[in-house]
């Protein structure tokens, strides 16, 4: 039952206790004992409502947290990511520079040695 329906429900239950208790009686009659347990039953599903309603608050901050978690953990695994790129990234220059520079000295030597010939 949706909630807005539970209060009116309650409400209306709510309303025809207010009435059938303004016909006083000495002893309880069939409608009032049904208008007692009706009064239970409904103060009974109000305080699972409410139970209800702080588990679901309480669920909800737990993901709240557990998505927060989860955000930084992902900041801090693309950070270390991006520094061993940047480092990979490096190391392959270096390595390219030096095979540059053992290209052009072979080249120069392959030049003197033709010049020599």
């Amino acid at each position: 039952m949706k909630p807005a329906n539970f209060f009116y429900a309650a409400l209306a239950i709510a309303m025809l206790a207010a009435v059938l208790s303004g016909c006083q009686r000495r002893e309880a009659g069939p409608a009032e004992e049904a208008g007692k347990k009706i009064d239970q039953a409904t103060q009974q599903a109000n305080a699972e409502l409410k139970q209800a309603g702080t588990e679901l608050k309480q669920a909800g901050a737990e993901l709240k947290d557990a998505a927060h978690e989860a955000g930084k953990e992902l900041k801090e695994a693309a950070a270390i990511t991006r520094d061993k790129i940047n480092d990979a990234t490096e190391v392959a220059g270096q390595k390219l520079e030096k095979a540059g520079e053992k290209m052009q000295e072979t080249a120069r030597e392959a030049k003197e040695e033709a010049k020599k010939k």
